[in-house]
């Protein structure tokens, strides 16, 4: 598996890297004057790369394939044709995405999934098809690469010389 496998398999399910990058770039550009969308582009490939990010998009991506095709069992299938709210395990599944890069991706997550940004809310939005997990998926994707870029940025400030050790 490569993260070009990823690409190719979130572009079936009608999600490019670009927009999951606009995303990212959105979230970083406020606390990095430098940022490039080249940058947010190369970060999702890097999330993209990781074997436990591989395995997660395949698990939910099979679900929302499955519950499209009536393959689940009841009342599996009627959850996630409803798109019930309190089910929960969408996010629960995209939450080991998110914290491959710590406690900032699972902020960034939480905010992604209530105001659902971009690509992430056209995803929500299409009842022609089943994006019960890949909507937090995606939030969990671009939540990680984000807080990837936020742990690389050289400008941001260094508290360490206040650390005091007596």
């Amino acid at each position: 598996m490569t993260e070009q496998h990823m690409v190719q398999l979130l572009k079936k399910r009608g999600v490019s890297v670009d927009q999951v990058a606009e995303i990212v770039y959105k979230l970083q550009k406020p606390y990095n004057a430098q940022l490039a969308m080249e940058d947010c582009v190369d970060s999702v490939l890097a999330v993209l790369s990781k074997r436990e990010v591989q395995y997660t998009l395949y698990t939910g991506i099979a679900l929302d394939e499955m519950a499209e095709k009536k393959l689940l069992p009841e009342p599996l299938q009627a959850i996630l044709e409803a798109d019930e709210p309190l089910y929960g395990v969408d996010e629960t599944l995209a939450l080991g995405i998110v914290h491959v890069y710590g406690m900032i991706g699972l902020t960034s997550f939480g905010f992604l999934d209530k105001e659902k940004i971009g690509i992430i809310r056209e995803l929500n939005d299409n009842r022609s098809a089943v994006h019960v997990f890949l909507d937090d998926l995606v939030c969990g994707l671009a939540a990680a690469a984000s807080a990837r870029i936020a742990h690389q940025n050289e400008h941001a400030p260094d508290y360490s010389s206040q650390i005091r050790l007596d």
